[in-house]
């Protein structure tokens, strides 16, 4: 089984360029099946999800050609819409965003089948609100045998109201208003970065929508979709998290393709803790020469702290000087990585399951951990870097969901790490790295 094997104790000092954003991507690739044109997309991060995702469009008939690592033609003209339009494979099944294709496929073909996904590691996500904007644009919604079943004669617009900030709602909403009989109204909208680049996206192809990045959007139904072109934003998390190595490892790190406002609350902790954070138009420099200083987060919805770098932060303060406090309100299993970090010598303690106060240490020693998910293995990974010793992070198959060739971008800035399949290989890596002092 794949692992990570790293050795640790070399602060990560170059440049790095950032792919493009999972979470946006998930997103555009589905609603790219609206539209019997074609619609050429462009910086799309090559990880386990957009390959899952684009597997199962194909299966419903949409044609997807790949240009290259990062570019896709879709169109979705030859889905036949005869049949019952279903999406189910045992891949899909693992990832989120396979609801993504029931509000692209309830827009254009007026009913969807789309098996749910599985519990989630951080904790659970219930759709409850995407099933509401569903009925409120008239379509009928079953849940039967883990598959959800939506079905309109026509989808006509509405005023949705939103009971809790849902990036996954915004967006299947958003998708089927936009080719609804008039108006729709969504309040209560998340206004995540990968939203507005959604929307952005579908106004490409003809939509009309107005308000994304605010908490009210506005859509006017069109009757159809258009061919386009379009580049996917630059990955706000992925960018946060080399941002939290270079501080971790006490590095020096240029981190280019990014757009800084997106990373404002990430830069303005890093400052506040005394790493040196330099923005220029598309590129964010961390410098971190001492030990950095405590402080308190509490992760929320943007433009708040993002729960998605609420590991990678951990670590970092793990390092620090003093007593820090993480307050987590989106995800209530976030925390599972701490018992892993215990290993490597943290002190970390999880509070009413919600709060971790952390006592920083001089330093962090290297031992075997298990990723528990997606951030917290990259977390993990820069925990090793900073470590003295050798680390090895199984489970990566975690991190290969969202992080595209993460240890050949590491390996490129100094990081001592290798994915090695053996332990024959791992002793390889050992050697040439060095023995274990």
């Amino acid at each position: 089984m794949e692992q990570y094997i790293i050795k640790g104790g070399t602060p990560l000092v170059g440049e790095v360029v950032i792919g493009g954003a999972k979470n946006a991507a998930l997103g555009i690739l589905a609603a790219a099946i609206m539209t019997d044109g074609q619609c050429l997309i462009d910086n799309m991060p090559n990880v386990r999800d957009t390959n899952v995702l684009l597997q199962a469009m194909e299966q419903i008939g949409a044609t997807v050609v790949r240009k290259g690592d990062n570019e896709v033609l879709i169109s979705g003209k030859y889905i036949d819409s005869s049949g019952e339009l279903l999406v189910d494979n045992e891949y899909i099944r693992k990832i989120r965003a396979s609801y993504y294709l029931i509000g692209a496929l309830l827009g254009k073909y007026k009913k969807a089948k789309v098996v749910l996904p599985g519990g989630c590691e951080i904790g659970s996500r219930p759709i409850d609100q995407h099933i509401k904007g569903f009925r409120a644009l008239g379509a009928e919604v079953k849940i039967e045998h883990g598959i959800i079943m939506v079905d309109a004669e026509e989808l006509r617009g509405s005023h949705i109201y939103l009971d809790v900030v849902s990036v996954g709602a915004t967006i299947n909403i958003m998708m089927a208003a936009s080719l609804a009989h008039g108006n729709t109204i969504i309040e209560n909208a998340a206004k995540e970065p990968h939203i507005v680049d959604v929307a952005n996206f579908l106004n490409s192809m003809g939509a009309s929508i107005k308000g994304a990045g605010t908490d009210v959007i506005r859509i006017k139904g069109v009757e159809k979709f258009h061919d386009t072109e379009y580049s996917i934003i630059p990955d706000q998390i992925e960018a946060g998290t080399f941002m939290m190595a270079a501080a971790a490892t006490r590095g020096d790190v240029l981190i280019k393709n990014v757009i800084p406002k997106h990373l404002e609350a990430i830069s303005a902790k890093l400052s506040e803790i005394g790493a040196e954070v330099e923005e220029s138009d598309d590129a964010v420099r961390v410098v971190a020469t001492r030990r950095l200083k405590h402080t308190q987060i509490k992760t929320l919805p943007y433009p708040g702290f993002p729960t998605d770098m609420q590991p990678q932060i951990a670590v970092t303060l793990g390092l620090s000087k003093g007593t820090s406090i993480i307050t987590e309100s989106i995800f209530e299993n976030r925390f599972r990585y701490v018992e892993e970090m215990r290993r490597m010598g943290a002190n970390i303690k999880v509070v009413d399951g919600n709060t971790a106060i952390i006592s920083g240490v001089e330093k962090y020693t290297g031992a075997t951990v298990e990723t528990p998910d997606l951030r917290a293995g990259a977390a993990l990974v820069i925990a090793g870097l900073a470590a003295e010793g050798y680390t090895t992070v199984t489970q990566i198959g975690y991190i290969q969901r969202g992080y595209e060739r993460f240890d050949e971008k590491l390996r490129a800035l100094g990081g001592m790490i290798e994915k090695v399949d053996s332990e024959k290989d791992a002793n390889k890596f050992i050697f040439k790295t060095g023995t274990v002092s």
